[in-house]
């Protein structure tokens, strides 16, 4: 069955057939329908076939500067639905939404191959941790202080970590752990340039530690004042109820991407948003498992494609994914509905309406 709309484009009208993906009766979902693991060939796989040549941007972006990311979740889980397909874009915001939405599988699509880089050291980081405390030690070098457990807070354990310092011998023992873990364990192909990539993003974390921020790198222009975030910032966070949802705010949030990454089901790509390949080879893979995306993160990435006439481009790539009437964009702007009003706030929007004129 279809459904005839008229879709509204700068005061004029348009009729759209919008055609619902998959509309058959009996489709599987997507828990049923996906792997439920992908071994590392079948994972190395993807990020090599799916991805495009590297492109750049012009931070290394190695986290959100989107203090009010949360704001919008509430929402976001009463109308997309979950056991589908996440995609999304950039770093550590993307695990907060997953932790919130329970998709079955997720993809990451950036246009720089470091994005990558950083998201392979993720990888390798959720499956050596035990918990957030183990975590958040490995992630930033330093000594788990004691006395934090499965129950303490996201602010219970920065706190704890805000007063210790950097440790060079435990940033040598994990960066090794992390190598091996790819390498020799899953057996990944990186390149030299991949494992520098790594080494980069780990070498930046493990210096500033806890209080590194979007522009800490030195890279990158960030245009919200005073309001720029640290990781502590972003973690302890919380929605406009005063609800946490990040990724570290319960053990539960945590253990669910770990879950995801340890079964390699979280899968980064490197690909531009309007290019010829990426967004479609996921698309075309999701159709032949008989799979929905649930949302997609498209931070500000449209205002970058709008500047450089790729808008078109990107709705046809949109338009090629398997969506229904509850997929959902989560986009990053000024005067967004979700956040403070200043910043960068969030909407919501729904996909398949969106892209219809573009099939």
């Amino acid at each position: 069955m279809s459904r005839r709309r008229v879709i509204f484009l700068a005061g004029s009208f348009v009729p759209a057939l919008l055609v619902v993906l998959p509309l058959a009766l009996g489709v599987r979902t997507a828990a049923e329908a996906l792997p439920g693991r992908l071994t590392d060939r079948e994972f190395w796989a993807l990020v090599t076939d799916f991805s495009e040549p590297d492109g750049t941007f012009r931070s290394d972006n190695l986290l959100s500067n989107e203090v009010w990311l949360q704001y919008v979740i509430p929402d976001l889980v009463k109308r997309a639905k979950p056991n589908r397909v996440y995609l999304g874009v950039g770093p550590e915001q993307n695990f907060t939404y997953m932790a919130a939405l329970r998709p079955a599988m997720a993809f990451i699509v950036d246009i720089r191959r470091g994005n990558l880089d950083l998201h392979l050291l993720y990888k390798a980081l959720f499956e050596l941790s035990s918990d957030r405390a183990d975590f958040v030690s490995r992630l930033f070098s330093r000594k788990r202080p004691q006395g934090l457990s499965e129950e303490s807070t996201a602010a219970e354990i920065f706190d704890a970590f805000a007063g210790v310092e950097r440790s060079e011998a435990l940033y040598a023992e994990n960066l090794k752990a992390v190598q091996d873990l790819l390498a020799k364990q899953h057996g990944f192909g990186l390149s030299e340039l991949d494992q520098s990539g790594i080494e980069y993003v780990y070498s930046a974390f493990s210096t500033f530690g806890p209080r590194i921020m979007y522009s800490s790198t030195g890279s990158g222009f960030f245009g919200g004042g005073q309001r720029q975030p640290t990781y502590a910032d972003l973690m302890t966070a919380t929605d406009g109820d005063a609800v946490p949802h990040s990724y570290l705010a319960s053990e539960d949030n945590f253990r669910f991407i770990k879950d995801l990454e340890s079964k390699n089901l979280l899968v980064p790509v490197v690909g531009n948003f309007a290019g010829p390949k990426a967004i479609r080879a996921i698309g075309q893979y999701l159709k032949d498992k008989g799979a929905l995306v649930s949302a997609f993160y498209l931070s500000n990435v449209e205002m970058y494609l709008a500047q450089d006439g790729l808008m078109a481009a990107f709705c046809r790539n949109v338009a090629a994914l398997p969506l229904d009437e509850t997929s959902m964009f989560i986009r990053s702007l000024r005067g967004g509905r979700y956040g403070q009003g200043f910043g960068l706030n969030s909407q919501l929007g729904l996909m398949a309406e969106e892209v219809a004129q573009c099939r």
